[in-house]
């Protein structure tokens, strides 16, 4: 009788684990979806597509910054026993992912909060409305920065997305199965 959960695979030095799988494709799934509401925003904002997709915008940020906060933690618990990094580029791509996934949020939540609007993303009240004046530092620094750091988040994804890809060509080590689940060739 086995002892172990197939399913629930743990993290090793050939793979990441169950997880650790389902932390990464759970937020590109939704950074699809993030990505997909700005960029109709932008393109078509007086289209039907627009009106399906702007409404998730806030709310998913929300959940997209709690789960960076649960990722990162469980990264961290787990460094020692994850593949490591093939360069020292890939880790501090990494790093710039991590920090610009938690810094967009953060700061449309600054905004938000100097606004003096309610918040409350699935009917959760994270932010009361103010009746005090609007602090027009969080407000004019949110603005300044979350659209363009969203950018620039993108720019890094499919960075990442196609760094992955390149990897995968004869001659070099092929990062992808490592996410997939499966043992990377030896």
């Amino acid at each position: 009788m086995p002892t172990s959960t197939p399913w629930l695979q743990p993290d090793s030095p050939t793979r990441y684990g169950s997880v650790s799988r389902c932390f990464h494709w759970g937020m590109a799934l939704g950074f699809a979806c993030m990505f997909a509401a700005a960029l109709t925003r932008f393109f078509a904002k007086d289209s039907a597509l627009y009106e399906l997709l702007w409404p998730i915008h806030r709310p998913l940020g929300t959940l997209m910054l709690l789960l960076v906060v649960l990722r990162a933690a469980w990264s961290l618990l787990h460094a020692r026993q994850r593949p490591a990094h093939t360069h020292q580029a890939a880790r501090l791509g990494h790093l710039a992912l991590y920090a610009l996934m938690a810094a967009v949020p953060l700061v449309a939540l600054l905004r938000q909060y100097g606004s003096g609007r309610g918040f409350a993303p699935w009917g959760i009240p994270l932010m009361d409305a103010r009746t005090d004046d609007k602090i027009e530092w969080m407000t004019e620094l949110g603005s300044l920065l979350h659209g363009p750091l969203g950018w620039v988040l993108l720019a890094c994804v499919v960075g990442h997305v196609g760094m992955a890809l390149w990897h995968r060509r004869p001659g070099h080590t092929d990062v992808l199965p490592r996410m997939l689940g499966q043992a990377e060739p030896r």
